[in-house]
């Protein structure tokens, strides 16, 4: 037994110091050395176990020396590397020619750190050692697969561009880069987590950008200590300031477009590998009320559509709470032939009110969330048979009354008119809030919950931004708040982001 305690405290030492060890390994530097520098990759990639991981020999006849290059073959092109880095080498024969004269790859640099290699060689690099070199020259290959540039699924449009961002970084950063051709245009790369080695590039205009805005957003980057960040809806949990918080802080766009015109206004946007989107902040509650399509419509049809999401929100937050709190506390506020009606609908069902239309809105969210989850040949199906089966056995069997269905049914649609998936979260569990207050203390409780409300959306903050601005508190901007103006009067950046130069180039000085 004693032996057995020892044997196991032993392992317990090695694994506790194998952290160590493994750190001290890649904080190496290049040895002159081909075969103990080899040697050393080999161990770090696990070869030849590791069938993933490419070690290549080769001779540079000009040079005289043995080298090698190492790569990943699933994440590089072959071709790239055949005619571009092995052939130009073996070809050589001139001993004074430099590496970079040699091969006719887009991009070379040199490295010596071991940990810094291992980082290009997974991001695609391939790396070329030579015997009596101590450094590595680095050649970018990488063809990482990915979708094809696609339509848009969450913000379509009738009238604007299509395009739509995909889960490539390259890919995305390209589609800004076609609509903004400028040479103020930054794009800032910084690695988020300590073993998976994820990229992170901050995009903005540094003639616009708020100097200390930016430096928010690095010291919040900066400070990330995590193993593993695969995409931005992680990222956005580890920088948001106020983590339980049912309203969002930052905005998400599937839409190069609309990506485009918020680093116009002198906003940050944040892009990363495996994400078809990208992170806008600052966001104020307005950035979720607009639309991608209010400035290609005209303004008329721009602002008749901004009205109606405005009362679509109104209606998915009051409507079942009204219902309740005026049926069960306020009677005297219906007309007396509404309410016999009301009576006559209601006279078998054996709940009250507010019974009834907590089962009806859960229903009909248990059906709006399997609609989502199964295969989507049949998501519409189920929702539109269930909530027609659902809604015409529940009046049938007296559960509940054919008003509230009605009512519960224009309260949801109402909520698709939210576009943002966070927004709308946010604007489903407020319903629910609503709901409950109404149940218990009627009209009171509804306004007392929606004052409360307003009160915690003016205490919240993104990035160091009020979350009303520029109604609340007022900051200079082009009014493109409730209603649109016209593109010609729209003159002014939004003067909460602070940008640089707060007129807009094409307005008027």
């Amino acid at each position: 037994m004693i032996k057995l305690r020892k044997s196991v405290k032993k392992k317990d030492k090695e694994v506790s110091e194998s952290p160590k060890q493994n750190k001290e390994t890649t904080n190496l530097t290049i040895d002159p050395s081909l075969e103990q520098t080899l040697k050393i990759f080999r161990e770090i990639y696990t070869v030849p176990t590791n069938h993933d991981v490419i070690i290549r020999n080769l001779s540079i006849p000009g040079k005289d020396k043995p080298a090698a290059i190492i790569f990943i073959k699933t994440i590089t092109d072959p071709q790239i590397i055949e005619q571009n880095i092995i052939k130009p080498l073996q070809s050589s024969t001139e001993p004074f020619q430099s590496i970079e004269d040699i091969v006719s790859a887009q991009t070379i640099s040199t490295e010596n750190n071991i940990n810094q290699i291992a980082t290009k060689i997974n991001n695609g690099n391939v790396a070329l050692f030579i015997e009596g070199e101590d450094l590595a020259f680095l050649f970018d290959a990488s063809n990482f697969e990915s979708r094809t540039v696609e339509k848009t699924e969450n913000e379509n449009v009738v009238k604007g561009p299509k395009e739509a961002f995909n889960e490539k970084a390259a890919t995305n950063i390209s589609l800004i880069r076609k609509r903004i051709k400028s040479e103020n245009l930054v794009v800032e790369s910084a690695i988020v987590s300590n073993e998976s080695k994820n990229d992170l590039f901050i995009i903005y205009q540094k003639d616009l950008v708020n100097e200390k805005l930016l430096q928010n957003v690095k010291a919040r980057v900066k400070s990330l200590d995590t193993n593993a960040i695969q995409n931005l809806s992680l990222l956005e949990q580890y920088i948001e300031e106020r983590k339980y918080s049912i309203f969002p802080t930052t905005l998400y766009t599937e839409r190069p477009d609309r990506a485009a015109s918020f680093i116009e206004d002198g906003y940050i946007i944040l892009i990363m590998d495996n994400s078809p989107d990208t992170l806008i902040i600052p966001a104020t509650f307005w950035s979720f009320y607009h639309s991608a399509e209010d400035h290609y419509l005209r303004l008329p049809y721009a602002n008749f559509t901004r009205l109606l999401r405005i009362l679509a929100l109104f209606i998915t937050l009051f409507a079942s709470a009204l219902y309740v709190a005026v049926v069960t506390f306020h009677a005297e506020m219906i007309p007396p032939d509404l309410l016999l009606a009301i009576a006559a609908t209601r006279e078998r069902v054996p709940f009250p009110a507010a019974i009834e239309v907590f089962i009806m809105e859960i229903a009909f969210e248990l059906i709006r969330e399997a609609g989502l989850r199964v295969p989507s040949p049949i998501g519409p199906t189920i929702g539109i048979v269930g909530a027609l089966i659902l809604g015409q056995a529940a009046v049938q069997a007296n559960i509940v009354s054919p008003i509230v269905v009605i009512i519960v049914a224009l309260g949801g649609l109402s909520s698709f008119a939210i576009g943002d998936i966070s927004m709308n979260f946010a604007i489903r569990i407020s319903r629910f809030m609503m709901l409950l207050s109404a149940s218990i203390f009627g009209l009171y409780g509804i306004t007392s919950i929606f004052v409360m409300g307003l009160f915690y959306m003016l205490s919240i903050k993104s990035f160091g931004v009020p979350y009303l601005a520029p109604m609340t508190p007022n900051y200079i901007s082009s009014e493109d708040t409730i209603i649109r103006r016209t593109l010609q009067k729209e003159i002014f950046r939004p003067g909460y982001v602070k940008p640089k130069n707060l007129k807009k180039r094409q307005g008027e000085n």
